[in-house]
């Protein structure tokens, strides 16, 4: 194990992992094999917008048409010492155990080792995600079923009117720190759009009655309505 990044062995009961989401945006990225397993890894990683090059002899379907188009960069080879050199983060999935442990042990950087989270410095988490909202569900690696069990119960309390909800809040909150002088009025508007009330409304009734409702209560926000313009532009 690479003793200068910390160690990766400690067992599962004494492992408290720091919960982050990390900022891959072009970042060098690599994702050793090629099958299902590694196709979702790289599927994942774009989504963050990092740079994927893969190394595996062979790759599914789907991974040889994103390396035709230029989307990842390929290795057609096994696993070498140094092929790590640069990378930010690195995804150890393939189907040979002592392969993984040398990438574990080669990594100066963020490792994951599928289903082997002894072996790596971070695990991937179940996620739900709805545009900019995204929850991450670890039970820290004692049971990934009852992890991926909770993300569906979740999935169901949060739909994708709360990505909505949370473009308008962003444009919306921009305006009114910039525009409105008065602090309190802005975190009681803050503190308002995040309400159990508002919450409520808009599962109930959907992305534009929340959002008509916010604005009715508070009416010094509505001229910084960043919709209002386009609603009466002729």
């Amino acid at each position: 194990m690479n003793r200068k990044h910390g160690t990766r062995n400690a067992p599962p009961e004494k492992r408290a992992y720091y919960p982050a989401f990390i900022n891959l945006q072009g970042m060098h990225c690599v994702v050793v094999g090629g099958g299902k397993v590694a196709e979702r890894k790289v599927a994942s990683l774009l989504r963050s917008g990092a740079k994927v090059t893969v190394i595996s002899p062979a790759l599914t379907g789907a991974l040889a048409k994103k390396k035709e188009k230029g989307i990842i960069a390929h290795r057609e080879r096994n696993y070498r010492k140094g092929d790590l050199k640069g990378a930010f983060l690195v995804v150890a999935a393939t189907s040979d155990e002592e392969t993984n442990r040398k990438i574990s042990g080669d990594a100066p950087c963020l490792v994951n080792v599928v289903d082997r989270p002894e072996m790596a410095n971070f695990i991937v988490p179940s996620v739900v995600s709805r545009g900019l909202l995204t929850v991450a569900v670890s039970t820290s690696g004692a049971s990934p079923a009852l992890a991926r069990a909770l993300r569906e119960e979740i999935g169901l309390l949060y739909g994708k009117e709360f990505g909505q909800f949370l473009v308008f809040l962003r444009a919306l909150r921009k305006r009114a720190l910039r525009e409105v002088p008065d602090r309190e009025e802005r975190e009681r508007f803050f503190r308002g759009a995040a309400s159990p009330e508002i919450l409520a409304l808009l599962r109930s009734d959907g992305f534009g009655r929340a959002k008509e409702e916010l604005l009715e209560r508070f009416p010094g926000i509505r001229k910084k309505d960043p919709e209002e313009g386009r609603k009466h532009s002729p």
